[in-house]
């Protein structure tokens, strides 16, 4: 995962001036936007009423748009949202996506202000594609790939026998964020990997299809760089099953197009001793996330149930090529399950979770760039029961601070915050503590919680508009 993160962890108290040139223009722009509407309050101009508005809290603006027609059209419109990071009121959600038994996809915000969740519009329905069944067994496979090993799924995918998981379209999808919208990118529809793309966007509560990717892809990895939306990975299905993908691309918010990154060279894959390992061990990347201005893919090789770490490759946007990962980031790389390596940028820092301490609780680590090596910071992350979900817990950086999303043993999503951001304590295992971070034995406060029944976490990703 590895999303970038907006620092805007305050709100302004103080009263903003909007300069003569901004209120000009938009007295000029306005009366077309307006024209044959009452005004939104009487005696006040537009002008004046949008930025009284857009001082409101974003939650209010479920109930303001039952007011009037005139101010729903307001608080939907593109310009509120202008004037709202003219003055500074710009407000960072935080958005869960969730399954249920069924294997449903649902989505939930959460605004940690008022600690108040929203629910999203369900995603578009996609029609199920008419695909051969020879294929369901590799689709169960690589289901797997992603979750807690079951004897049950084994079976049924050793013997090709069809679940109602075959039939759900998304399962498999990436989650990216970028330009104040969600995007849903890829996945599984029956045995197919599909190349489409939906998109939300939160000032108008709804989704809708964006340009697909070249490729269909499954399991891809996803990260923003430069405001652009990358895509590297996954898995796509050939003649044999299942295809690992080398390929990359990236897609531009502002044009919605899309276009192609040179490919992964999967260096270390391409060393293997003999050619027997090079035909059963297949690359995949397990990672993504953007840091120090370039994309880092850690990478693994895998033959199923076997997973090796082979460190991992790095994309350089100016020079747009691939070189390969520092060995002390990519071999020490933290990883949730075989894999999956997950991880998040806060404050500049590139933070992941490390599971293998204890079953009651995990390690939160920081990578050293100078020293290029991970240390662990003090403070165990109270985590239950992690081995046997399939998303046992999600990493974000929301308000400028570390926070991790699980489920309590009350199976509430809690979403967790580390208490201090600016004083880490980092063990080097060397004498005293260096300090970096969290110094108190229990950092993590509980900030919102919500009734999630039998769901399982799946991604997370966080706005600022």
């Amino acid at each position: 995962m590895g999303g970038l993160l907006s620092l805007n962890s305050s709100r302004p108290t103080e009263t903003f001036q909007v300069s003569q040139s901004e209120s000009c223009k938009r007295q000029k722009t306005s009366p077309c936007f307006w024209d044959d509407k009452p005004r939104l309050i009487p005696s006040l101009p537009d002008e004046i009423s949008l930025e009284i508005l857009a001082r409101l809290p974003r939650i209010c603006y479920l109930n303001v748009k039952a007011v009037s027609r005139s101010w729903k059209a307001a608080v939907t419109s593109p310009e509120i949202y202008e004037v709202r990071k003219e003055l500074g009121t710009t407000e960072e959600w935080l958005y869960i996506l969730t399954k249920n038994q069924g294997d449903k996809l649902f989505w939930h915000a959460l605004d940690p202000i008022s600690k108040k969740w929203q629910r999203l519009p369900l995603i578009p329905n996609v029609p199920a594609e008419d695909e051969a069944k020879r294929c369901l067994s590799g689709f169960r496979m690589w289901n797997m790939v992603g979750s807690s090993i079951r004897m049950a799924d084994a079976v049924r995918g050793w013997l090709g026998r069809k679940d109602a998981s075959d039939q759900v379209p998304f399962c498999g999808c990436a989650i990216g964020a970028v330009d104040g919208c969600l995007y849903m990118l890829g996945g599984f529809t029956r045995a197919s990997a599909m190349s489409r793309v939906w998109k939300y966007d939160p000032i108008l509560n709804s989704w809708c299809e964006a340009n697909p990717m070249s490729v269909g892809r499954a399991y891809c990895k996803t990260g923003v760089l430069n405001n652009k939306l990358f895509v590297v990975g996954g898995v796509s299905r050939g003649r044999g099953g299942l295809t690992p993908l080398q390929s990359a691309e990236v897609f531009d918010p502002q044009t919605g197009l899309w276009s192609e990154v040179p490919s992964m060279p999967f260096s270390k894959a391409q060393v293997l001793p003999t050619a027997f390992l090079a035909d059963l061990l297949k690359p995949i990347a397990t990672g993504l996330t953007s840091y120090r201005g370039k994309l880092y893919v850690p990478q693994s090789l895998y033959c199923w149930p076997f997973f090796v770490d082979v460190g991992g490759e790095v994309y350089d946007p100016e020079t747009n090529t691939w070189v390969d990962m520092p060995i002390g980031m990519g071999e020490g790389w933290p990883a949730k399950q075989a894999g999956t390596k997950l991880s998040v940028i806060v404050d500049g820092d590139l933070y992941a979770l490390d599971p293998s301490s204890s079953l009651e609780s995990a390690k939160i680590k920081v990578y050293d760039y100078q020293d290029d090596s991970w240390k662990v910071v003090e403070g165990d992350v109270p985590i239950r029961d992690f081995a046997e979900s399939e998303s046992p817990y999600l990493l974000a950086g929301l308000l400028g601070r570390l926070h991790v999303i699980t489920k309590d043993g009350d199976h509430n999503i809690a979403v967790m915050q580390a208490n201090k951001q600016n004083n880490l304590v980092v063990n080097t295992g060397e004498g005293p503590s260096e300090s970096v971070g969290i110094s108190e034995p229990n950092i993590w406060n509980v900030i919102a919680s919500r009734n999630s029944g039998s769901t399982e976490l799946v991604s997370c990703q966080n706005l600022d508009i």
